[in-house]
C-alpha cells in the first residue's frame, strides 16, 4: 500500500504555531474558534506541548510550546508577529464577537470590505494575529481595483 504524501486531512499549506503557553491556547482556541484538538505530544519536561494539532473547519494547524534554546520563538518573545493566520466562516460577526469573549483584542473592526468579504482582525491572547472573514459579495478585478484606487490604495 502506497503512502500519501500529503497525510489524510491535510492540506498543502499547513500553519504551525510556536506558542509561549501551547496547552493554554489550544483551550482558547477551542472557545474561540471552536477548534477541535486532534493530539498532543508532551515535550521532555512532560508539562510543555512538543507538538499538538488542531482542526478549525476543515483546516489542521500544528503547533509546540516555545523553545527558546532551539530557535522556536513565540510572537510574544518577538514583539509581535509579521503572520496573520485568515479564517473564512460561515459568520464573521458570531466567530468575532466568540474570539474576543474568549480573550482576543480586537485589531481592526468586522468591515464590509471592497474586496466583497466582511473581514476584520484579532490579536489573540499569546501573540498571534488573526482574520477572520466572511465571503458576502463578488466582485470583479475591475471594480476591486477602481475601489482601491478611490481609496487611496493603488
Amino acid at each position: 500500500m502506497a503512502v500519501k504524501a500529503i497525510p489524510e486531512g491535510f492540506r498543502t499549506v499547513t500553519p504551525h504555531l510556536i506558542i509561549k503557553g501551547a496547552g493554554k491556547a489550544i483551550e482558547f482556541y477551542k472557545k474561540a474558534f471552536g477548534a477541535e484538538e486532534i493530539m498532543r505530544m508532551p515535550g521532555p519536561d512532560g508539562k510543555s506541548i512538543m507538538h499538538a494539532e488542531i482542526k478549525i473547519g476543515n483546516s489542521v494547524i500544528m503547533l509546540a510550546e516555545e523553545f527558546p534554546d532551539y530557535g522556536c520563538l513565540s510572537p510574544t518573545s518577538l514583539n509581535g508577529s509579521p503572520i496573520t493566520v485568515h479564517l473564512y466562516v460561515e459568520n464573521a460577526d458570531a466567530v468575532f464577537s466568540k474570539a474576543i469573549q474568549a480573550g482576543a483584542k480586537e485589531a481592526m473592526p468586522l468591515t464590509d470590505m471592497f474586496w466583497g468579504d466582511r473581514y476584520g482582525k484579532l490579536i489573540d491572547p499569546f501573540g498571534h494575529h488573526w482574520s477572520v472573514a466572511t465571503h458576502v459579495k463578488d466582485v470583479s478585478p475591475e471594480e476591486c481595483a477602481k475601489a482601491a484606487a478611490s481609496m487611496g490604495c493603488q
